[in-house]
């Protein structure tokens, strides 16, 4: 590892004194480098992934994470195009004779100025991407999406792609491509998430107010992510508008938030602020139950960012996300949450290379309590934090060629658990569970080559390690899982790991609106979930490899369809996939995971699989707007102490999944917007009979996962009303109407089996289900 990053720190100096000699003018196929940034004139924030088309040569980039691009041409005369969905397209005529800096501000497409030239012209990156797996979304389009209780959820949109299922009826948790919930990397201004729900999962963490963009590597993940097997969610957070103070805001069945943003100093500084909170607790004192006045069950959280441009080749990013949630009643009182610091430092060392230093803090937090009477009085807590680092470069070295690298590295801070007694009076022991620390690290190197006009190729590698320290009670097992001994580890490396993460890809243009795509990736995770719950829940705890629990380690392979139709208004594509995955962990029957000190001895190793197709169309007509996807997959795993060795199908295994989302705008007042969702249900274990021993009932199981849940599906539509436009008016409002789950369908949330008191010595199911038919009503404001 220290060799491997010592390499890739001479190749980046290197590469930065390559990049500076740029040949004379005045020789024969003299190249020059155009470059830049593509920004919103409306607020001057960056594009993220806005085209820039070169008309002589049918060929382009797209900017990076920060807007940024970089073309390397031969002298000559050229038509650049750029564009990015829902704005005007924008040509510049440039004549290279000397390297240029066109930065370029997009109108929305709403607006038209005189001054910019605007062209007709339809851009077709989806097929000539070398992306593949990737879905994304901006906050305009979320927004549209009808929602529980009209509060707009960003992960519950995301659901609603073909390969990401929700793992349960409500839950912020998802499962992509037949992975667990704990195999997503979510990331929010490049600081890790670890819990991403908000009222046990009901909503998510994210204000969508101050969300730019959300992207989704649900396969051909790139080289500077890693550390989860399934899915990368990259969420961006808005920079704040340079150009001037404006806000936006909105009151709804379930909540209230606000949003204000401006310039510090124009085009220089900018701010973001944004808040929620839930409002249902206060009215609980006006309940007519007196115990219910006391009680509390709330979430909120804020968002802030500052941005500061230093100068063309320098700007500097601060942001920063802190919510709880809070649930208090006369037995009981829990509260978790997230906290995440992000600090960045763009830098352009010159025109071809392009750097990224990233400093972050995360922080997951939980604890539970009771203090209903003196003698049964605790107190119980878990955090895990983390302090990362991130060095990228992209180095732009030819119009045929670009390269990524860079190293980061995690600090993991575990506590996973700490619990005594309040008072003296109080019945409760303290109890701790072992604390650790562990250091993650990787470096990689990846690159994009067009070989032809036709054949893109992308290759890279990742290598990563692992390694744990300072626990004073480490545990050993033997093949039967009995305790063999302890080992103190305090102050001293344990438990660690390396692995090399190759990726490919390709992409193969049949014409100019069709193409193949194929990728492969290898990606080790380090860390995950022990849970009792396939939701997911706030008293989850994460845990890292160790000596007894190797890291996981998934081989995904894809290849896909891409064609577009009617001047590429229509988008369809075919994906189809495998996954092979190693050292699997799943949890024996009747696992104790709490507290539990000798949680390692609960775990069971093996091996899994999962494949599948997605078939996606995307539509964008002028009125009409949406998506339909259908995925077909399976997810079985194989563990020698589970299920007696057989196979079983993993706990999100859903072969059919659909999605129907639509958006009509009847007019610049009155849109319409509606989603329809089916799926098959989640497989479960069922008892298949039962044995009574003494006084005791004991249920006797079938087979792992054997049984399904009914299947899930739901209709949600809405209806937003503009306010009428005045001259003069400053601010724009707007009704938002909307009815989730609209012909009340009772889907199963549980299903749990007790005595049935018709018959006696007979059982009977009970489903319990959440949501019936909900109306909302909300009311959104911007200026």
């Amino acid at each position: 590892m220290k060799k491997i990053l010592i390499g890739i720190f001479l190749i980046s100096i290197g590469i930065q004194a390559f990049s500076v000699n740029i040949p004379d003018a005045e020789t024969e196929n003299a190249r020059f480098i155009v470059s830049g940034y593509i920004r919103d004139a409306s607020n001057g924030e960056e594009l993220i992934g806005a085209t820039v088309f070169i008309e002589e040569l049918k060929s382009g980039t797209v900017s990076n994470v920060y807007g940024y691009y970089s073309l390397n041409l031969t002298a000559g005369k050229y038509k650049l195009i750029f564009s990015y969905i829902g704005f005007q397209n924008v040509s510049r005529e440039v004549q290279l004779s000397q390297n240029q800096v066109i930065n370029i501000e997009l109108q929305p497409a709403a607006q038209t100025l005189s001054e910019v030239k605007i062209t007709g012209e339809a851009l077709n990156t989806n097929i000539t991407r070398t992306e593949m797996s990737v879905s994304k979304m901006d906050a305009k389009v979320i927004e549209k999406i009808p929602a529980l209780m009209g509060e707009v959820d960003v992960i519950k949109a995301m659901q609603l792609l073909p390969g990401v299922t929700s793992v349960a009826e409500g839950s912020s948790g998802f499962s992509v491509r037949g992975g667990g919930i704990d195999q997503n990397l979510i990331i929010l201004d490049e600081a890790n998430v670890y819990n991403a729900g908000h009222l046990m999962g009901f909503f998510s963490v994210f204000n969508n107010d101050a969300i730019k963009d959300l992207k989704l590597y649900k396969g051909d993940i790139p080289a500077e992510y890693g550390g989860r097997m399934s899915s990368v969610v990259d969420i961006r957070m808005k920079e704040g508008n340079m150009k001037k103070f404006s806000g936006r805001g909105g009151i709804g069945t379930i909540s209230g938030r606000a949003m204000l943003e401006g310039p510090i100093w124009e085009d220089h500084t900018s701010f973001l602020v944004a808040g929620r909170r839930t409002w249902a607790d206060l009215f609980l004192p006006l309940a007519s139950d007196p115990s219910l006045h006391d009680n509390k069950l709330f979430f909120y959280d804020l968002n802030a960012k500052l941005n500061h441009k230093i100068n063309d080749n320098n700007r500097l990013f601060f942001s920063g996300y802190f919510g709880r949630d809070i649930f208090k009643n006369q037995y009981s009182n829990i509260m978790f949450g997230n906290a995440t610091v992000s600090t960045r430092w763009n830098h352009l060392f010159s025109q071809k290379l392009f750097s990224n230093v990233t400093l972050t803090y995360s922080n997951y937090y939980y604890s539970l309590g009771s203090d209903y009477s003196a003698s049964q009085s605790f107190i119980w807590k878990a955090e895990l934090n983390d302090v990362a680092m991130k060095f990228d470069l992209g180095y732009y070295a030819t119009p045929e060629i670009t390269l990524n690298y860079g190293i980061n590295a995690i600090a993991h801070d575990f506590k996973p658990g700490y619990a005594r007694g309040i008072g003296e009076e109080s019945l409760f022991d303290e109890f701790r569970v072992p604390e650790k620390q562990a250091l993650e690290i990787a470096s990689y190197i990846s690159t994009e080559h067009k070989v032809t006009p036709r054949l893109t190729l992308k290759y890279g590698l990742r290598v990563s390690g692992f390694v744990n320290y300072n626990c004073d009670s480490v545990y050993s097992y033997n093949e039967n899982f009995e305790e063999t001994g302890k080992t103190d580890y305090k102050n001293k490396f344990y438990g660690s790991y390396m692995h090399p993460e190759p990726r490919a890809g390709f992409v193969f243009l049949l014409n100019e609106f069709s193409s193949i795509k194929g990728s492969y990736s290898r990606n080790a995770q380090y860390l995950q979930l022990a849970q009792n719950s396939n939701a997911g829940t706030p008293l989850d705890i994460w845990f890292s490899a160790s000596n007894n629990v190797k890291p996981q380690v998934c081989d995904q392979f894809g290849l896909g369809y891409f064609h577009n139709l009617f001047d590429n208004k229509i988008e369809t594509s075919v994906e189809v996939f495998y996954k092979d995955m190693k050292n699997t962990i799943d949890f024996r029957d009747f696992s104790n995971l709490l507290l539990n000190h000798k949680m390692e001895g609960e775990l069971r190793f093996g091996t899994s699989y999962s494949y599948g197709a997605e078939f996606l169309v995307k539509y964008n007509f002028e009125k009409l707007s949406g998506w339909i996807s259908y995925t077909y997959s399976r997810a079985k795993r194989t563990i020698e102490q589970v299920n007696k060795g057989n196979e079983f199908v993993a706990p999100y295994d859903k072969p059919h999944d659909v999605a129907i989302v639509g958006n009509y705008e009847l007019n610049k007042r009155v849109g319409f917007a509606a989603n329809w969702v089916y799926s098959t249900g989640n497989p479960v274990t069922y008892p298949a009979g039962k044995a009574i021993i003494g006084d005791q009932t004991i249920p006797i199981y079938t087979g792992r996962n054997e049984h399904r849940m009914p299947a899930y599906h739901r209709l949600d539509v809405s209806v937003t009303l503009k306010n009428k436009q005045k001259p003069g008016r400053k601010w724009e409002g707007e009704w938002n109407f909307s009815v989730y789950n609209v012909y009340n369908r009772k889907n199963a949330w549980a299903i749990n089996f007790v005595d049935n008191e018709d018959i006696p010595g007979a059982t009977k199911a009970v489903m319990t289900y959440l949501f019936p038919a909900v109306p909302s009503i909300s009311y959104n404001l911007k200026f």
